[in-house]
């Protein structure tokens, strides 16, 4: 194939093999680099603590320099695959541009409640004065655009954190804890179950200078404490199962913040916390509730 381009996009469908496989194949095959998308309108955009992000159904596509000979790639493929056939592809060309300008393009300075403002990297903040929470989009998930980690911001940019201790349980880029530090909060613990969000929180708190108040590890380095605020941004299932834990940190007379959850989830999950907390009234937005709670004596 002849093309006036700088890259080619290989693209296969994961039916006949899992989507690892097939990535593992392409980077085996020459590419430079492999990206997973949703090939059924399905998107997933906060997943529980460690889960990975894939779909029902899932297209994987390789990203090979114009001059590759994609006949020989799609041959190596097989080859790789132990299959006479190479599954259903789709090649496309790509002309050169600055990929992560086009994305940063797309991601500007937002507000959540009185004081807070998420700003990527790349902007000047809208506010200089006010809170101002450095953030880029990065491989974990939370920058602000998803109505549940809105919804958190929100709750946090209203409410009275000075001095208080903080949980982050499930903090994917660590925004919650970083906003919490931001706005006052004394120390804040950002816990996850995958290394890849514990990363990527370490690197955020360090650019938004509050690395020394963030502890950041898994579940099991929690031990037994309690703290004034724990805030859960994941899913309905996770959140059921995880109640007795989240209350158990909670101390009595604090707060416990749940998102993630879809509005027919809601009920399910404020059943599951009633018996350790006061559930207030719900906030709901595009479909998704966030569930405040306070910690009976």
């Amino acid at each position: 194939m002849t093309v006036d381009a700088a890259w080619l996009e290989l693209t296969l469908e994961a039916r006949e093999h899992r989507s690892e496989v097939l990535e593992d194949a392409l980077l085996e095959a020459g590419a430079c680099a492999v990206t997973l998308s949703d090939a059924a309108d399905e998107p997933i955009l906060e997943p529980a603590p460690g889960a990975t992000p894939l779909w029902s159904r899932t297209r994987v596509t390789g990203l090979f320099d114009a001059q590759t000979d994609i006949e020989q790639v799609k041959h190596l493929l097989c080859a790789l695959l132990g299959c006479a056939q190479l599954p259903e592809a789709q090649l496309h060309a790509v002309e050169e541009r600055d990929w992560v300008r086009a994305w940063m393009d797309h991601f500007h300075p937002m507000r959540f409640g009185e004081r807070l403002w998420v700003v990527p990297s790349c902007r000047q903040p809208p506010d200089p004065d006010a809170v101002n929470l450095l953030l880029d989009p990065g491989l974990a998930f939370g920058t602000g655009t998803h109505p549940t980690t809105a919804l958190c911001l929100e709750w946090l940019d209203a409410a009275e954190l000075a001095g208080r201790r903080v949980i982050d349980y499930g903090c994917g880029s660590g925004i919650l804890a970083i906003a919490a530090l931001k706005l006052g909060a004394h120390t804040a613990t950002a816990i996850d179950i995958d290394p890849q969000a514990l990363i990527a929180t370490r690197e955020n708190a360090a650019v938004n200078q509050v690395d020394h108040r963030l502890r950041v590890g898994k579940p099991e380095a929690l031990g037994d404490v309690q703290v004034d605020v724990v805030l859960a941004n994941i899913l309905a299932g996770p959140l059921m199962l995880l109640a007795p834990r989240l209350a158990a940190l909670t101390r009595p007379g604090g707060h416990v913040v749940l998102a993630g959850l879809l509005e027919r989830h809601a009920d399910e999950v404020e059943a599951a916390y009633a018996p350790w907390f006061e559930l207030q009234p719900r906030r709901e937005r595009e479909g998704w509730t966030r569930l405040h709670g306070i910690r009976r004596g």
